[in-house]
């Protein structure tokens, strides 16, 4: 069971609106997604949007071809008046730098 929050300037905005995004593990489907989303974080998941990110092998400036791994990202909407604390923190420690 693998759930990482992604931390970008994107998903801090999209955090504002109440989505909220995280890394899961290719395997993971949206109901189940959805249901270790709510167990984890005790909140109501209305949608999950899942995006499939293929494995990739490029080269780097000096020629060795570097692998990146494949990976799932997932989009979270949930109910209204709920928040994830992890975002909500890091949405505060951004406007302080």
């Amino acid at each position: 069971m693998k759930i990482t929050p992604i931390l970008s300037e994107k998903s801090l905005t999209l955090a504002k609106g109440g989505k909220y995004s995280f890394w899961v593990d290719s395997k993971f489907g949206k109901h189940a997604i959805k249901k270790i989303i709510g167990k984890t974080f005790g909140v109501d998941v209305k949608s999950v949007k899942t995006l499939n990110f293929q494995k990739r092998i490029r080269k780097n400036y000096l020629g060795k071809k570097i692998t990146k791994s494949a990976a799932k990202k997932a989009v979270i909407e949930i109910g209204e008046k709920q928040e994830i604390d992890i975002f909500k923190e890091s949405i505060k420690e951004s406007k302080g730098k």
